[in-house]
């Protein structure tokens, strides 16, 4: 009899949460509904991601095409988002949960932006799980401000343009330091990456769920990993 693999955990996983607003509609429930709703999944899949041994968990929270939205859409949005972060101020010691937030944090609202500081501050010294929020983040920004962050090194004299590799400049990226995910989930049935983190998924393993994700629970996180450990990763090779 041949012996099973061992089942593999993936060290981070990236999750797209969508389906917010069809879940509200279907229930004849303003889209914030869904959007409450889907914050509370967010918060009971980290403590359910930490317990399975997933190290990394990063959300895509806001995008940078998101302003786009209705305005009233947009500040629900964003009063959640500030509730969001002072909460998770307590959650992230009581989970021993270290906090940090990609994107560009510029054009959030002072307050926003403060809460976010203070938040990545008093947990810089966790030693659980290592949770990225994507606020006001797109795929195709922050490779630019990367770049515009290398050129100025070049422009300063601190780097070689000649220097510059895949490792050096990552550097510049907001993710800078942790790890390409292994697995990126994403939930209600689209089926595109939607500008989050194109860098660091080229060789990510994706999973699509047509479950719309204030639905998502521990059970679907599993069956994630699932199709994750049917996978093969060659990495380009043989």
């Amino acid at each position: 009899m041949a012996e099973s693999k061992e089942y593999k955990i993936p060290r981070h996983v990236a999750i797209i949460m969508d389906g917010n607003g069809r879940w509200a509609k279907k229930r004849f429930l303003p889209r914030k509904a869904g959007h409450v709703q889907g914050s509370r999944v967010a918060e009971q899949i980290c403590e359910d991601a930490y317990d399975l041994g997933i190290e990394y968990l990063t959300y895509y929270a806001f995008s940078t095409e998101n302003w786009a939205r209705p305005q009233d859409e947009v500040d629900a949005l964003m009063n959640l988002l500030r509730k969001y972060m002072k909460d998770s101020i307590e959650r992230s010691s009581r989970n021993n949960m270290r906090v940090r937030v990609i994107g560009d944090i510029s054009a959030l609202a002072p307050d926003l932006q403060e809460s976010i500081r203070k938040l990545e501050e008093v947990s810089a010294s966790n030693t659980g799980l290592k949770f990225q929020v994507a606020i006001n983040y797109g795929g195709r920004d922050e490779i630019l401000r990367a770049v515009r962050k290398a050129a100025e090194k070049v422009k300063e004299g601190e780097l070689k343009p000649e220097d510059i590799n895949e490792e050096i400049f990552y550097g510049f990226f907001d993710t800078a330091g942790i790890p390409y995910p292994d697995l990126m989930i994403r939930t209600s049935g689209e089926m595109r990456t939607s500008n989050f983190l194109p860098w660091q998924l080229a060789y990510s393993e994706f999973y699509f769920t047509d479950v719309l994700w204030p639905d998502f629970n521990k059970k679907e996180l599993k069956k994630a990993l699932d199709y994750y450990n049917g996978r093969e990763r060659r990495f380009g090779g043989v």
